[in-house]
């Protein structure tokens, strides 16, 4: 299992931040107050296969029954749903009114407390989930004024600057290996980069239409008075495993298409995340190494 904070990280205000062993989710502890994190559920992408000739039957019983084993061995009095609950972006397919209620009426009856961040793909989401969901803006949301949680698709609104962690989803984080034969491996992955505050201030404040000279950093302690951090951000896998990622070993000669910049969300492709030097780690807690060497790696 890793452990973010072992990894030379110090801990922000007795905050712990550490993946559930073995899993795609991540789990926040402060004075025995625990909140556990997934991300990328993507509820109906059964719907697009059948589109495509592809008939899988509905994973929600299976992620249901992931989520609850998590729940029951890690007990947290909330749960946080980091964007992309569901699959279709801007409208809810039919099969979607059926499967995104199933999963939270089930869910709420296993942990009561659940809060949503939309992501790009939750569009019209309210309708579909119980009145006891929070859903929060898309720009994110602040637990404990340490850790900063938002999907990675928009900008993070002003107070999660001043995080010590940033935690994201989106990019669903892949590995590919492959040996001399040419057979392929896929392994999902975490990453662990580290921010520029200054770098992610300016591009918060473009995204406010903050008109400001010199120091971004000064710029939002003055106008929203928050002390921009330069964070540990952690990109999170996607809890759906059946679902694709985007791999971050991929040969440089092979190069990165405008289509795969643009899906990495304004963040990311701001340069704010030393994402070459970010370490990348199985769910077993091996260590791969940095994003840059395993990419050449992959040459």
């Amino acid at each position: 299992m890793v452990d973010f904070e072992s990894a030379g990280t110090p801990v922000a205000d007795d905050v712990i931040v550490k993946p559930v062993a073995d899993q795609p989710a991540l789990l926040l502890e402060r004075k025995g107050e625990r909140v556990l994190v997934i991300a990328d559920l993507h509820l109906g992408w059964e719907v697009t296969l059948a589109h495509q000739g592809i008939h899988v039957p509905s994973q929600v019983p299976r992620l249901l029954d992931k989520l609850r084993k998590i729940l029951a061995e890690t007990n947290p009095k909330l749960l946080v749903l980091l964007g992309d609950v569901k699959h279709a972006v801007s409208k809810v397919e039919l099969e979607e009114w059926k499967y995104v209620p199933e999963f939270f009426d089930s869910l709420v009856e296993i942990i009561p407390d659940v809060e949503v961040v939309p992501g790009n793909h939750d569009g019209n989401l309210e309708p579909l989930t119980p009145p006891s969901v929070k859903i929060n803006k898309s720009n994110g949301m602040v637990l404990w004024d340490s850790v900063g949680l938002f999907h990675g698709h928009a900008w993070p609104a002003p107070p999660l600057l001043g995080c010590k962690f940033l935690v994201m989803g989106h990019l669903h984080p892949v590995v590919v290996f492959k040996d001399p034969l040419g057979f392929r491996i896929t392994r999902q992955a975490w990453v662990r980069a580290k921010s520029d505050g200054n770098k992610l201030a300016e591009g918060v404040l473009r995204r406010e239409d903050a008109k400001f000279e010199g120091n971004a950093t000064e710029e939002v302690k003055k106008k929203f008075g928050v002390s921009v951090a330069d964070a540990d951000v952690i990109i999170m896998p996607s809890f759906n495993d059946y679902l694709g990622g985007q791999p971050i070993n991929k040969n440089y000669q092979e190069g990165w298409t405008q289509l795969y910049k643009e899906y990495m969300g304004p963040v990311l492709r701001s340069g704010a995340v030393d994402f070459e030097n970010g370490e990348a780690y199985l769910f077993d807690g091996t260590f791969l190494g940095k994003v840059e060497d395993l990419r050449r790696l992959a040459r």
